[in-house]
């Protein structure tokens, strides 16, 4: 079974995060990569309230929560999905408590929950229950939770992900493959600055391309291109002491920096000066 690694990408002040929580991301089991991008595990003991900050990607999560309310009570368990958060995700932390996440793939999570459009979760939280399609000789993810959240022991929580989610194995579904493809596509290809570009890439008209997307990613294609450059302005930000905003701004197909400022501090909060500097 694999180790734990990090990835920051999209975190607001990632050192700061770390000081406060204990954040790994494992793999899932092979069969359930084409779908999900990987597991995260997050654990917590706080003598103070903290709130984290995250640039969020386009992605649906399903995340298990434990919180401990103290007293000798029995600790309290959600599985919950979120569907995409278009502007910044702000979590309050308190006490102690743990979460085991699964990131889905921009796009994988529609053949889990075939029966409505992706976009009519965007923006939404919803117990898992009422959206994954789950056989009746199955448990439910509220069964599953004690078996994901309880265990002490990192890889007994990832096994049981895995345990939970092998028997939910979608059949094949070629338009969320496709939308999937598409976002990955804008992920690792930094030329693709505008939907019509992206259209072409992927053989369809731009209205084909923005139906795939709210069917089955759940956000525009113009929002993930926009996503995505609001990801790099902020891990360029976070590395660099004095990024050069102007080049930034074209590299990342900005008419000017100005455009980039506005679109950076709506997501963030604060203009990406401000940021570097804080």
């Amino acid at each position: 079974m694999a180790g734990p690694r990090r990835e920051t990408r999209g975190i607001v002040d990632a050192p700061e995060l770390f000081t406060h929580v204990h954040l790994r991301l494992r793999d899932p089991a092979p069969a359930l990569r084409p779908h999900l991008e990987h597991y995260w595990l997050i654990d917590w003991d706080l003598s103070e309230p903290y709130t984290s900050h995250v640039v969020p990607h386009p992605s649906v999560h399903l995340v298990f929560q434990r919180t401990e309310p103290g007293g000798g009570a029995e600790p309290e368990r959600s599985a919950e999905v979120y569907g995409i958060v278009q502007g910044l995700f702000s979590r309050r932390l308190e006490g102690r408590g743990r979460v085991c996440g699964v990131k889905f793939r921009p796009g994988a999570f529609r053949p889990f929950a075939p029966d409505r459009p992706v976009s009519e979760w965007t923006g939404r939280t919803v117990p898992a229950d009422e959206l994954l399609a789950v056989p009746e000789d199955l448990p439910r993810a509220s069964t599953a939770a004690r078996a994901v959240l309880d265990p002490p022991d990192e890889d007994a929580r990832v096994a049981a992900l895995d345990a939970f989610l092998l028997p939910l194995l979608p059949p094949p579904d070629p338009q969320a493959e496709r939308a999937t493809e598409l976002a990955e596509l804008v992920r690792t290809d930094r030329s693709l600055l505008r939907v019509d570009a992206l259209a072409r890439a992927g053989g369809l008209s731009v209205r084909s391309l923005q139906r795939l997307f709210s069917t089955c990613v759940g956000v525009g294609p113009k929002w993930v291109i926009l996503r995505h450059r609001i990801h790099e302005a902020l891990q360029r930000a976070g590395t660099d002491p004095e990024p050069d905003w102007a080049a930034l701004a074209a590299d990342l197909g900005y008419s000017d920096q100005a455009h980039l400022a506005r679109d950076f501090a709506a997501t963030v909060g604060v203009p990406p000066t401000a940021f570097a500097q804080h």
